[in-house]
Order: structure tokens, then C-alpha cells, then sequence
């Protein structure tokens, strides 16, 4: 019997190399004999594409399931981000405070749990399984908004927006891995852009909201509404999802045959043969190293995170600049986002035509997919675009006191620049490092939510330096300079993941 090695590369790859006809494996069942003559490696039933254990042989429904309610958490997560943006000014006013910092910093702080989160939860999901994961973060969140809702003080309430943010931010860091799990490359595109869209409405819904009950009712009642809705979120979740994570899978089913046979020799193909000590700290470091050492990662976080810091120095500033500018409500303030969540949902229906149409095509035609098909010009060009452009009307639109539509187009531009960026570079890193899709979306949330959470505190500073026109058009200078990364990436990214940092085992 001849022996079979399987490296750590993607699960694919490892498919594949079960798949090779010149591998006179013998199968029984899920099992094969390796080298050893004593391991049995547990792998999927055959044929593989029709095993239900398998999550990439999901029912349709299951598997949408699974992703509707992964897409409402990471839709309700960001929302309470922005949610307090129009009552900051009734927060101070219960606290007795006259803080400056106190108005952008009770956002930022949610978003630094943000940038802390990812790089322990993502991680964990690679050790332990996604929904664990989901379940408990799930909980903790409705629990530190509650507390929230119990502050008596800025420190307080500060403390608890961090942890809700650090929990929160679970389903956003490792959503897109779930849906790698259980879609396949040419179907990934439609998937993962209705969950992008929630990530990126999410905030601009929230200060909607929060305007109308702040209002009405007074700031806490936003926190109680919000933990009310997110409790009820929490037990559908796990009345709903399931595992789909294949090592851990894999390693129940291995746990199974051992229990059922009294045979301990069954051992999963994609155990690893390091010490749990040592796997979960190669896991926790995982997400660090892949941003500091493979220049895709690298250069396609630093270009997001930067768009992300600019859509929230807007979150930050829009009830604040239109109640100044364009003598606006309490509850009218709130309303100014609708304009960038049009814009951001216009942009999912873009991609909705558009994201997975050139992988359709190559995978009839049996073509190699390759993640760079991830960055078409048909995408990327647009996205950069739109988005500079639309900061460039908002600020000279704000900065001559024209009529309020104006600068709401140049928002409305901005979110559908900003969700076409989002989304292309997230299918490109989750193609790109499909067995460590978790980790490396892990570490693009990691740097842009520290980005989003330090930059926007200097944003009403920027604008009291330069003006809300010549401010904003920084900005957006900034922004158009990156673009080029992304068409650097869609021309030569294979060759850049072929150099060494790019091929290092993580």
C-alpha cells in the first residue's frame, strides 16, 4: 500500500491530492492507511462532493441560512457602533460633562475593540470552530450593552462600548471564513457581498435610529433597544448555525470513529501535530504575522483600512457638521446617512451582477480561478473612483453652503465606492488563504479597526485646520493615491504570493 503526505496548504489543495489517480489510497469508508501502518487519517465519505457531512454539500437552504444570520449579526454589530452619534451632546449633558474628546472618542472606542478583537477570536475559530465562537461572543455582547445602558459615568460607559466592540466583532473578523467553508470560489462573490453590505450599513442605520430614540425617549433606551434586539439575534443563531469549519469537523468525526471502533489510531488529515500550547500560540501569532509578512496582505489591508478611517471620521462628523452647518435636529442628523447607506446598497447590486461573473465563465469553460479574478478593473476602477469623488463633492459641497442634497450625493458616491473596494478585497484574501481565511480577515479587521478608531479622533481637528473643503479633498487625495495597489494586485498578485514571505506556513 502506497503512502500518501498531505502538506498544509489549502483545503483544496489537500482535496486535490486525495483526488490524484496515481494514489493507490485504500479507502474504507472515511478511512485510509498512512506510512505509519498504525494512523488511520479520517477524511470525507466518498464521494466527497456528496457527503452531507461535508458543509460544502449543504443543502442550498442550510447553507443561506446560515449566511442570512451571520449577515444580520454583522449588520446589528457595526450599527451600534454609530448608534450614539446623534446623542452625544444629551450623554454629556446627563454625565455633567463638557469633555471635547468625549463625542468622536464613546465611537472610537467601539471600533478599537475592533482592532483588538480579531487578533484572538479569528484564531480561535481555527482551533475550537466558528460557532463556539459565535455563540459566546453573542452573549457576551447583549451583556455588555446592557451595561452600557447602565453607566454613571463616561468611564463606564467608555469601558463597556470597548468590550462590546472586542465581542461584537466576531461575527465581522470571521464571518467571511464561514462562508468560504460552505461556498465554493465561483458562488463566494454574491455570498460574501451581502455580508460586506450589513458591515457597511450597519453604521449608517445606526445613528437613524439612535437620533429618533434619543429624542424621544433619552440616550439609554438605545442601549435597552439595542440589547433586546441583539438577545432575540443570539437565540436564532444558535437555534441556526452550525460547524463548518472541516479540520474541526473532521476531528468530531475522527473523535466519533474512536469512540464507536475503541480504535484510537483515527485521526483526522487535517490534525496538526503540534501541542496545544503551541498550536494556540502559532494561531494567536498567525493573523500578525501574515500582515507584517506577505506584501498581499499587507497591501490590501493599508488601502481598506485607509477607507475605512475615512468613513469614519464621516460617521464622527456628519451630525456634527450638519447640525453646524445646515442647522439640523437631534433626529434630522441621524437621518443624513441614509444618503450613504443608498449609495452602499446601489453598490451591492453592482456587485451582485457583476462580482462572480469571470469566475462563472472560467469555471464552464474548466479554466483555473485564480484569486486575483477576485480585482477586475470592472470593480476595482469604479469603486476607487467613486469613492474620491464622492468625498470631493461632500466637503466643497458642506464648504460653500450648498443646498444639503449636494453634499449627500457626494456621501451616497462614497458608500458605493467603499463597498466595492470592501468586498473585492475580501473575496481576494479569502481565495487567496482559503485555510486561513479566518486569520487573515482577522488581520484585515484588526488594522482597520485601530485606524478606524485613532484617525477619526482628528478629524474635527482636520476640518479646523483646513475646512471642510480643502480638508476633505486630503482626504480624498489620499484615497485615490492608494488605489493603484489594488491594479498592482489584479496584474501581478500571483507572482507576489509566490515570493518566500508570501509561501511561509503560518
Amino acid at each position: 500500500m502506497s503512502t500518501l503526505r498531505f502538506p498544509p496548504g489549502s483545503l483544496q489543495d489537500i482535496e486535490q491530492a486525495g483526488k490524484e489517480g496515481n494514489t493507490n489510497v485504500e479507502s474504507v469508508g472515511a478511512t485510509h492507511q498512512l506510512e505509519s501502518g498504525v494512523s488511520l487519517s479520517v477524511w470525507w465519505d466518498e464521494p466527497e462532493d456528496q457527503d452531507p457531512e461535508n458543509p460544502m454539500n449543504w443543502p442550498s437552504t442550510k447553507k443561506w441560512a446560515n449566511i442570512l444570520t451571520i449577515s444580520v449579526m454583522s449588520f446589528l454589530v457595526p450599527l451600534v457602533s454609530s448608534v450614539v452619534a446623534p446623542a452625544v451632546e444629551l450623554i454629556l449633558a446627563d454625565f455633567h460633562s463638557s469633555s471635547t474628546t468625549f463625542p468622536t472618542f464613546v465611537l472610537s472606542i467601539f471600533v478599537l475593540g475592533f482592532a483588538v478583537g480579531p487578533l484572538i477570536l479569528p484564531p480561535l475559530s481555527e482551533l475550537y470552530g466558528r460557532v463556539i465562537v459565535y455563540n459566546i461572543t453573542g452573549v457576551l455582547f447583549v451583556g455588555f450593552t446592557i451595561l452600557c445602558a447602565l453607566s454613571h459615568s463616561e468611564a463606564m460607559l467608555l469601558s463597556f462600548r470597548f468590550l462590546s466592540g472586542f465581542a461584537g466583532v466576531a461575527t465581522i473578523s470571521i464571518g467571511p471564513a464561514s462562508i468560504a467553508d460552505i461556498m465554493p470560489r465561483e458562488k463566494r462573490g454574491k455570498a460574501v457581498s451581502l455580508w460586506a453590505v450589513g458591515t457597511v450599513v450597519g453604521p449608517m442605520v445606526g445613528p437613524i435610529i439612535g437620533g429618533y430614540v434619543a429624542e424621544v425617549l433619552g440616550w439609554r433606551w438605545i442601549f435597552w433597544i439595542i440589547s433586546i434586539i441583539a438577545g432575540l439575534v443570539t437565540i436564532v443563531a444558535l437555534a441556526i448555525l452550525r460547524e463548518t469549519y472541516p479540520p474541526v469537523l473532521l476531528e468530531r468525526k475522527a473523535r466519533r470513529l474512536r469512540k464507536e471502533t475503541g480504535n484510537l489510531n483515527y485521526r483526522s488529515r487535517l490534525a496538526s501535530h503540534l501541542g496545544l500550547q503551541a498550536l494556540l500560540i502559532q494561531s494567536i501569532m498567525r493573523p500578525s504575522k501574515m500582515l507584517l509578512l506577505c506584501p498581499v496582505v499587507t497591501a490590501s489591508c493599508v488601502y481598506v483600512c485607509v477607507l475605512y478611517s475615512i468613513i469614519y471620521i464621516f460617521f464622527s462628523t456628519f451630525s456634527i457638521i450638519f447640525q453646524q452647518v445646515y442647522d439640523f435636529s437631534t433626529f434630522d442628523s441621524g437621518l443624513v446617512f441614509i444618503a450613504c447607506g443608498i449609495g452602499t446598497l446601489s453598490g451591492l447590486v453592482y456587485l451582485a451582477y457583476f462580482s462572480d461573473k469571470t469566475l462563472e465563465k472560467r469555471a464552464r469553460t474548466a479554466r483555473m480561478i485564480t484569486p486575483e479574478d477576485r480585482l477586475p478593473f470592472l470593480i476595482t476602477v469604479p469603486g476607487s473612483l467613486s469613492f474620491s469623488l464622492g468625498i470631493f463633492l461632500y466637503g466643497w459641497g458642506v464648504e460653500k453652503h450648498i443646498h444639503w442634497v449636494v453634499p449627500q450625493v457626494g456621501t451616497a458616491m462614497t458608500g458605493f465606492g467603499y463597498i466595492l473596494i470592501f468586498t473585492a478585497v475580501q473575496t481576494y484574501l479569502i481565495d487567496a488563504f482559503e485555510n486561513y481565511s479566518a486569520s487573515v480577515n482577522g488581520a484585515n479587521a484588526a488594522l482597520r479597526g485601530l485606524a478606524g478608531a485613532l484617525i477619526p479622533l482628528s478629524g474635527l481637528n482636520l476640518y479646523k485646520t483646513l475646512g471642510w473643503g480643502w480638508g476633505n479633498s486630503l482626504l480624498a487625495l489620499i484615497a485615490f493615491a492608494l488605489a493603484p495597489l489594488l491594479w498592482i494586485l489584479a496584474a501581478h498578485g500571483a507572482k507576489i504570493r509566490r515570493i518566500r514571505l508570501c509561501s511561509l506556513k503560518f
